[in-house]
């Protein structure tokens, strides 16, 4: 079955100083490519050299021209993050896009950051979070436009309060649930704080749907030694242009949301089940429409960050 080609034109970047998080792999790899080939200056921040060097390769192939460059970035380590924002406000030169992507998925048993943080949670909210207070000053100097991926999987579930790191009981679907859902609260809660604080920043979220990337795959790092049945079939449907995406469409949305006009819009595909499909705005999700919730996380992650937007 021939699958609808979906595209999203970008304006010219020119000038433009992008950061993209989990830009070695799948949809940052994409997101990544696509920006330095509509001329933005793009850093990749990466944990695993070799894997980092072999994507900004690619890119070059494809863009000669492209400006790219890897930074070294542990988001599970608060040390590393620490250590990256430092680096970059050291050098002053603004940042114009921020697109926090990179995530980590189910780990079958419960595993923890180098901080002792649940890591689906630690990972793919308290990193970012601290990342973004780090690279705060760079942001304000850019008037930028940061974009926060959250996911299908935020449709439903809720933030664990009484066990934000799942010490008591574990369930790595629940945790996911969770941390994207946190995600998407800290994206929106990013644009009413910088509202009210008058930081210059417009701060929106996005989601990818569902593709064959390498989150259900194999990944011995976070426990998986085979891939797992729902990628199997992920793949399958993708192959065939039913319901979900590929690597090349889920990350239209991040892209939309991070370079349109309108800030203050949700993005994801616009088939039914937002698994695929088209790129384009959306109504929030019941979870992530707790605006009391996320000034509550905001509040817990400064905590347990140590990190303060002010």
């Amino acid at each position: 079955m021939p699958r609808e080609k979906f595209e999203v034109s970008l304006p010219d970047l020119t000038g433009r100083r992008a950061l993209v998080t989990g830009a070695s792999d799948g949809i940052g790899t994409v997101i990544a490519t696509r920006l330095a080939g509509a001329g933005a200056e793009v850093i990749m921040p990466v944990r695993n050299t070799a894997k980092g060097e072999a994507a900004a390769a690619a890119i070059r192939a494809r863009h000669p021209q492209a400006r790219v460059r890897l930074e070294s970035l542990d988001l599970s380590a608060l040390s590393s993050v620490a250590a990256l924002g430092e680096r970059l406000r050291d050098e002053g030169a603004p940042i114009h896009l921020l697109i926090n992507n990179a995530g980590v998925m189910t780990p079958p048993d419960r595993q923890s950051t180098a901080d002792g943080f649940e890591l689906q949670f630690g990972t793919n909210h308290l990193g970012h979070f601290a990342l973004t207070a780090q690279l705060l000053p760079l942001l304000r100097a850019g008037r930028a436009r940061v974009t926060s991926q959250t996911s299908v999987a935020a449709r439903s579930g809720a933030i664990n309060w009484t066990d934000l790191n799942w010490d008591l009981t574990y369930d790595g679907m629940s945790a996911y649930r969770q941390s994207k859902i946190a995600c998407g609260l800290f994206g929106l809660e990013l644009a009413r704080r910088s509202a009210a604080e008058g930081w210059g920043i417009t701060s929106n979220i996005s989601h990818p749907g569902v593709a064959p990337t390498s989150l259900l795959a194999a990944r011995p790092e976070v426990g998986r030694a085979e891939d797992t049945t729902g990628v199997r079939i992920i793949r399958w449907l993708s192959a065939r242009g039913l319901l979900v995406g590929t690597v090349e469409t889920a990350p239209l949305s991040a892209l939309l949301a991070a370079t349109a006009a309108d800030p203050g819009v949700f993005y994801g595909p616009q088939w039914p089940g937002n698994a695929g499909g088209p790129p384009g705005a959306q109504k929030l999700w019941k979870p992530l429409r707790d605006s009391p919730g996320a000034a509550r996380l905001w509040e817990v992650s400064e905590k347990l960050t140590g990190m303060s937007f002010g």
